[in-house]
């Protein structure tokens, strides 16, 4: 077995032609370094990212660290460590360190965002659509009566292509020209879409519409940094792509921009030239915080772009075959572009959310695969479908066959 420098340096020298992403040898020694379940295939990691050996050895240490030594380093070493970590963070980011803040999840990072949004007058419209996340839809419904905006929202098309998501938006922009903000989710958590985030943000800049994306399943996915979204309100985990611990996320908001977020009520003390006002998180996982490093190091030293290929060879591995079955249909596009890990499909005709949390379970009980249900999109429910770093071929192939099974 390599040890754990070697294997890095070797993973982050790996080309990342599509062949040298499926090949198995040089990727089982990665997959080596994460202690995941076999009782099942799994394959829904949408929900969190699961730490690699390193990393949770890191944050154990923390955990014992901050447990033992208590407010003794809480009020006098930790700010110090923490703002250190937050300089790392930014840096791997692209952006200013006084540009982004810890929260504790995107989630909390986009609901800061959209409620504080203060440039909004009566009469003002908003926009989202059918594929963003589901507290972040809510958010922007609750503009309506926060703000007196006008709530406008859309479907985005199915079967979709790049070039059709950019015509939504730019159709739903010219029909409302008294849009000010529109949310955009970069990777949708419901089928993996990837949206062209650049191009509709600077589509709806020459609008005067401002834009506020949803990162949380884009960071550590993609191959990108944050300016390549160009956007100047943004909201990131840590703890899904990146592999950091669980309650780790961050509120982006580019210079010149932060007037245009209230501070947080609970900060009303704070400095308002500091972004860390725009949030009140209180009490939170310290040692989590403290292993970010630990995170970064294991992804950076994989390579963003080998990494994201690897995503994309598991995620191939089962869409070309079930693509060919006549009863399946894939929601996602093959656009390269388009798609990362995640990916949706459902039987044809099948819909209804009790087809689609049937289905899931079927997979379950009979064959030992792990999936999870998805609802929400204007066609209907779907199941999604997430393999991992840790995730093999050999598990990909064990779908394919299932879903064989029940799709005839």
């Amino acid at each position: 077995m390599m040890d754990r420098r070697t294997l890095l340096a070797a993973a982050a020298a790996m080309p990342v032609a599509p062949a040298l992403a499926a090949d198995d040898e040089r990727w089982a020694g990665i997959a080596a370094q994460y202690d995941v379940t076999r009782k099942v295939a799994q394959l829904e990691h949408g929900n969190w990212g699961m730490m690699a050996r390193p990393v949770h050895a890191a944050y154990r240490a923390h955990v014992d660290r901050v447990n033992r030594d208590t407010s003794f380093f809480a009020r006098r070493e930790m700010p110090g460590e923490i703002e250190a970590v937050r300089a790392r963070v930014a840096a791997a980011m692209g952006v200013g360190t006084g540009e982004i803040a810890f929260t504790r999840n995107a989630t909390e990072a986009m609901r800061a965002l959209i409620l504080g949004y203060n440039r909004l007058r009566p009469g003002d419209a908003v926009l989202h659509a059918d594929l963003d996340y589901d507290a972040m839809q809510a958010c922007m419904e609750s503009l309506k009566g926060r703000r007196g905006a006008e709530v406008i929202k859309i479907a985005l098309p199915l079967p979709a292509t790049r070039q059709a998501v950019i015509d939504a938006y730019a159709q739903a922009f010219a029909a409302h020209p008294n849009l000010r903000m529109v949310l955009l989710t970069h990777v949708s958590h419901r089928t993996g879409l990837v949206l062209p985030v650049a191009e509709i943000a600077a589509m709806a800049r020459l609008r005067g519409i401002d834009a506020i994306v949803d990162a949380a399943h884009g960071v550590g996915q993609i191959d990108y940094r944050l300016p390549d979204l160009a956007a100047d309100f943004i909201g990131i985990n840590l703890h899904k792509w990146i592999g950091a611990p669980l309650g780790v996320g961050a509120i982006v908001i580019r210079d010149g921009r932060l007037t245009d977020i209230d501070i947080d009520p609970a900060e009303a003390g704070a400095n308002p030239a500091d972004i860390r006002s725009r949030v009140h998180t209180g009490t939170v996982d310290y040692a989590a915080l403290l292993a970010v490093p630990a995170a970064l190091d294991f992804h950076e030293g994989i390579g963003a772009a080998a990494k994201q290929a690897r995503l994309r060879a598991l995620r191939d591995r089962w869409v070309r075959p079930a693509r060919a079955l006549a009863n399946v249909e894939v929601l996602t596009p093959d656009d390269p572009g388009s798609y990362g890990a995640i990916t949706a499909f459902r039987l044809k005709g099948r819909t209804s959310h009790e087809a689609n949390v049937a289905l899931a379970r079927r997979l379950l009980d009979e064959h030992g695969i792990f999936t999870v249900h998805r609802d929400g999109l204007a066609s209907g429910s779907c199941v999604r479908v997430t393999p991992a770093l840790a995730t093999t071929m050999e598990e990909v192939d064990r779908f394919v066959a299932a879903l064989r099974k029940v799709a005839s």
